[in-house]
This record gives C-alpha cells, structure tokens and sequence, in this order.
C-alpha cells in the first residue's frame, strides 16, 4: 500500500476516504495520488481534441486547481508526498487509467450508495471501479475518526479461483496486524453440513501465512443479509469481498455481492478482484 490513489468531487464522503488513504500512506510510508476527473461537456472535449482551449475549460480547471490546494491544507496529509491531477476524462475511465499509469496498489474511494432505480439503471462510479479494478478497492461510507482495522472480514465459498486474490486479502489483514474473520455464508440455495463447510475453509486456508483468523459457518437467507448481519454480529471494522468483474447481462441477471455491499454497507467494504 505504498501507492493510494483517492478519486475526488469535492464531496463530504471523498473527504472521508482521503483521511482514510491519509492514515494508511503514514503508516505505510506511503504517497497519495489525489485525482479530480472533470467531466466537461462534448463540445468541451473536441475543443481539447483539437488543440484548442476554451475560456470556459480553463475556469474549470482554475476551479478545481483551487479546491484541491484546499484539500492540500488538511492536517490529516501533513508529510505525506500527494500528487494532484486533474484529467479531463470520465470518472471511471480516468480512474482506471491513472492507476494503471501510476502503479497505484490501493484505490481508495467514498460512496453514499445508490438505491432504488438509481441503482439499477445508473449506478455508480463507485460500483464500476469495484466491478473491474484489477487493484484492491477500500470503499469509505462515512467519516471513520482513526481508521483502526482490528476485525476483519472476508466472507467467501473459498473455492480455489479465489487463491490468488485471497494473498491479498492476507497481506491487507497483516498489515493492519488485523485478526481475520473468515466466514462462510450458508443460504437456502447453497447449503453445506458443518463438518463440510469446515473442511473446505481449513484446506483452503493450509498454504497461506495468516498472522491472526478464526472461521466461522452463518446461515441467513441470502449472502449478503448473512455477510451483513455476520459483520454486526462480532461488531467487525471492515468487509472483505472478492468480485467477478462480470459485465453485460451476465452481471444483469447473476448481480454482484460485493455491489451490493459497496452500496448497502454503512461499514468500509474492500474489494479484490478474481
């Protein structure tokens, strides 16, 4: 977590997730790249196309040059090396190719979630940057004070194509020197006996180096109810999900989980990509 990318609109929950990335660069010896997207018209956009700068394109840019420079006087950067960049792109797009071009490790990001019809016709740049960030993604639903990770958990069917990013998830707990809760929902639809679901967590789990976990089995009526109510029931600081990337209407019909949470969730929710 030496690179942290924060994505910003000046709003009270990218605040949040910037003290939040704030916290981690200073216990990681870290840096921020604090990235502001200006989304500017299409007639905008071919003016920059062809080389030529609009009077109106250049008062947004002044604009949030200046908002940034105020975000730059919080207490919470005091030391840490932060990079502003202002790109004039979509919010998804930009975000994806600035962590690329940057070798950024950690995409940390706030969200007030999304219900209803917005939901499901527009979503999120939150959700979109979970559905296919190849990096891990911490989603910050509200101001956290200090961000302390001292439970943490990550809920899964631990089949084998979740061993490469679950190393992630591994090296995301030990570096909070967090205790990992490792829970296995059981639903109507997908049932398993004790002694079965304990045998897969325990195989899965053989070959990783895990500082602190325990394994637990919940059986509620769907997953996420049961990842939500599992979180509340041991009081837990942080949810761990890995993600499909799924599109089009396979991600239509199956849905995601870790969508779900990002926008139900009032805890931070980070996600891994399979």
């Amino acid at each position: 977590m030496k690179k942290i990318l924060v994505p910003t609109d000046f709003s009270e929950h990218a605040k949040y997730a910037l003290k939040v990335a704030a916290q981690i660069a200073r216990k990681n010896n870290g840096e921020i790249f604090l990235l502001h997207m200006l989304e500017l018209p299409s007639e905008a956009g071919d003016a920059i196309g062809s080389g030529h700068e609009l009077p109106e394109i250049m008062l947004f840019k002044n604009a949030a040059i200046n908002r940034l420079e105020d975000l730059m006087d919080d207490p919470s950067l005091e030391g840490i090396k932060v990079s502003e960049i202002i790109q004039f792109e979509l919010a998804f797009d930009g975000i994806m190719n600035i962590s690329k071009k940057n070798d950024v490790d950690l995409i940390v990001m706030g969200s007030h979630g999304a219900n209803g019809f917005k939901e499901m016709f527009i979503g999120s740049n939150a959700e979109k940057v979970v559905r296919n960030s190849e990096i891990p993604v911490l989603i910050i639903k509200k101001e956290a004070g200090d961000f302390e990770v001292k439970k943490f958990v990550f809920a899964s069917d631990f089949s084998d194509e979740i061993k490469k990013p679950f190393a992630k998830v591994v090296e995301f707990a030990n570096k909070f020197d967090a205790e990992l809760h490792l829970v296995m929902i059981n639903t109507p639809s997908s049932f398993k006996p004790t002694h079965i679901a304990n045998e897969i967590m325990n195989s899965f789990i053989a070959g990783f180096n895990i500082n602190k976990y325990s394994t637990h089995i919940y059986n509620d009526v769907n997953v996420e109810s049961g990842v939500l109510n599992f979180t509340n029931s041991i009081d837990a600081d942080l949810i761990g999900m890995s993600t499909h990337g799924r599109k089009g209407l396979a991600h239509f019909f199956n849905g995601s989980i870790s969508e779900d949470l990002v926008n139900h969730a009032v805890r931070p929710v980070v996600t891994f990509k399979i």
